[in-house]
């Protein structure tokens, strides 16, 4: 049997491993584990950003002292990631496999320096024949700092170490043009960098255990996709589909985002999931704006800047936005906000953003500057 990939991460959602009741689905923990163990076996090197804690907490205690939903959540979350990562461990101790728990927060990665310290810790950890099971930390973590759910966290840890596609399973088969079971509705098999709109494509319905709907996993994806990392979506209830995924032989059902050529850059990779860190905005002129998001690489001069809203030294992240408020992308500052307007009456102006540490968001410009 041929595998298509080497390394991959595989997120599974919440909808995957509970039941409808809300209970932890035993046998589909089993049944995925058996798959991974398979795959290793095979040298296929496997990341997991499981989901489950919370639900899984509430099959613990389910009637909770007044709380509010942050409160909650935490409780939940200490509860059921004791019960869900317990069952990991006995599923991959039958296959003589040691598993990790990794617990995180989207503040571990609001520095580079804090970037590459989790990158060293998954790299040990595979280096050892140890399969990380990562999730976020929900038992410290605040609304404002928390990712927008494991989509989001699978697409950085699969951009950080380098994986060849990210798997992302959930309750159906893929992305569809519309809400599944209607009439008419169908199945989106391949997704590439063609202007698909979310917005007005699909149903972004989420379901009563996980937060994120398919509009936040088709942002995800078309992100990692842009890094040259291949994204598949599909049903993670389905019999062997992780395995079918890999296995060059099978079509399975499922939408597939197809990888572009060029890859990013490690410091780019990290720069385009921290874009919640960046506390200023550069807004830039039109012809600025064209020049990004051209096929050249382009750095931003200070030229094109019209406007700073807030201030930031050297180093800081910067968001990027056009005179129409539509968000460019995202940066790494070479000098402070309070030398631009020096700079721009240099004859040689160096740029306030270089293009090896400016990521572009992979977006439809709506105002004629293509």
């Amino acid at each position: 049997m041929e595998f298509r990939y080497k390394r991959i991460t595989v997120k599974i959602g919440s909808n995957v491993l509970t039941k409808k009741d809300g209970t932890l689905d035993v046998s589909r923990i089993a049944h995925l584990v058996d798959q991974i163990a398979f795959l290793r076996k095979n040298r296929v090197e496997v990341i997991v950003v499981s989901s489950g804690a919370v639900a899984a907490g509430k099959t613990v205690l389910n009637s909770l002292k007044k709380a509010d939903p942050v409160s909650s959540r935490q409780l939940w979350s200490a509860l059921g990631q004791v019960k869900l990562i317990n069952r990991y461990t006995d599923f991959f101790n039958e296959h003589g496999i040691a598993c990790a728990q990794v617990l995180t927060t989207k503040e571990n990665f609001s520095s580079r320096a804090h970037y590459l310290n989790m990158k060293n810790c998954l790299h040990t950890l595979l280096e050892n024949s140890v399969v990380p099971i990562i999730n976020e930390n929900d038992t410290i973590s605040i609304t404002e700092l928390m990712f927008t759910d494991n989509d989001e966290l699978s697409g950085l840890i699969a951009s950080m170490e380098n994986s060849e596609a990210l798997i992302i399973l959930t309750n159906v088969d893929g992305i569809y043009n519309g809400k599944p079971g209607t009439e008419g509705v169908y199945l989106i098999p391949e997704i590439s960098n063609n202007g698909f709109d979310p917005e007005i494509g699909f149903s972004n319905e989420t379901s009563g255990f996980g937060r994120g709907g398919m509009i936040t996993k088709f942002r995800i994806a078309r992100k990692v996709a842009k890094g040259g990392i291949a994204v598949h979506i599909a049903n993670g209830a389905t019999e062997n589909i992780l395995v079918d995924v890999l296995d060059r032989s099978k079509k399975v059902k499922q939408t597939y985002f197809v990888p572009e050529e060029k890859s990013t850059s490690g410091v780019k990779r990290w720069i385009a999931y921290s874009d919640s860190f960046a506390k200023s905005k550069l807004i830039i002129n039109e012809g600025a704006c064209k020049a990004l998001i051209s096929n050249k690489a382009v750095s931003l001069l200070p030229i094109g800047v019209v406007n700073v809203e807030g201030t930031f030294k050297k180093g800081d992240l910067v968001k990027i936005y056009s005179e129409k408020n539509e968000f460019i992308g995202v940066g790494k500052a070479r000098y402070n906000s309070d030398k631009i307007e020096t700079e721009k009456q240099e004859e040689k102006q160096k740029p306030i953003i270089h293009y090896d540490y400016l990521y572009l968001e992979d977006i439809k410009i709506n105002s004629g500057f293509k």
